[in-house]
């Protein structure tokens, strides 16, 4: 199975969009940090509403991918900020 570089960008632009929604909702900053924190969100977020049983009732298929990497990042931030303490 191999990933396009065009897959791969839109991955990446899904991610770093999803990081700087987060970013903006929680706080933080930086262009890297949004990448990391939102790439990371977009496994979490699709991980989490796979188990929670919950489909995204939008028509737009990149928009409920940034939805859900976006909800993913969130609680990468937060699990974060409670970690640090």
């Amino acid at each position: 199975m191999s990933v396009g570089v065009t897959e791969l960008l839109i991955f990446l632009g899904i991610g770093l969009v999803a990081g700087w929604i987060a970013g903006l909702l929680l706080g933080g900053g930086g262009l890297i940090r949004s990448l990391i924190v939102g790439v990371i969100g977009a496994f979490v977020g699709g991980w989490l509403l796979s188990v929670l049983g919950v489909s995204l009732p939008i028509g737009n298929v990149l928009l409920s991918q940034i939805i859900t990497a976006t909800i993913g990042a969130i609680v990468v931030l937060a699990v974060a900020r409670i970690i640090a303490g």
